[in-house]
């Protein structure tokens, strides 16, 4: 893997409206309009970020009717915002 995909990965979680977008997702699924409205974010702005992580596979897309529900990667990125957080817990208190 090259520096670039993981620069593209990491981009995602250092982007403060994308890490909004990660953390509403985090315990449920939820459309563009429910996004906007978790993370008081204008949908085209919304709908960009979405596009950024879904091309990262941070997240999974389904349809449903007219609507797109998006969920985390349950695979890959919810093991690692668990390991953040215990990591963030025990060692980053003062932060």
């Amino acid at each position: 893997m090259n520096s670039k995909s993981y620069n593209s990965f990491f981009m995602n979680f250092a982007n403060n409206a994308r890490f909004k977008i990660i953390m509403a997702l985090r315990n449920t699924e939820l459309s563009v309009t429910d996004i906007c409205k978790e993370t008081n974010q204008e949908q085209s702005r919304v709908s960009h970020h979405l596009k950024s992580m879904s091309q990262c596979n941070i997240l999974n897309v389904k349809q449903q009717g007219k609507k797109r529900i998006y969920s985390l990667n349950k695979e890959t990125v919810l093991p690692i915002l668990k390991l953040v957080e215990k990591h963030v817990k025990y060692y980053c208190r003062e932060c």
